[in-house]
């Protein structure tokens, strides 16, 4: 049976990935098979990591939050239960934006929470 070599379909596939791991360092952009192997490992970061970003942003506005919280004399978890019998629906992105750029306008949801 012939063997089959790709042509220039396969050409066209070899310059993709090369041009994808431009900027690698070594062997990586400029030997196909290593670089086909460093694109693959990038590529599963990349999914991996858009994942991963979500769980630490959420870490960081729950710290922000709760560092706010407490120089209104109430703590992260006590907060959080308190809006929401307030019924106040400020998710914690925001909650933390207020903290660090609005102290007066976090103080004042705090303190509407405390109330109810």
């Amino acid at each position: 049976m012939a063997r089959v070599k790709g042509g220039p379909r396969g050409h066209l596939r070899h310059k993709k990935v090369l041009k994808f791991t431009k900027g690698q360092r070594g062997s990586k952009h400029l030997l196909f098979r290593r670089a086909n192997e460093a694109m693959l490992k990038s590529l599963w970061y990349a999914y991996r990591d858009r994942r991963t970003r979500k769980r630490d942003l959420r870490r960081l506005w729950i710290a922000r939050i709760n560092a706010a919280a407490r120089l209104n004399d109430i703590s992260y978890s006590r907060l959080i239960h308190a809006m929401k019998k307030a019924n106040i629906q400020l998710n914690r992105k925001v909650l933390a934006d207020l903290a660090v750029r609005d102290p007066q306008a976090f103080a004042a949801v705090v303190a509407k929470a405390k109330a109810a």
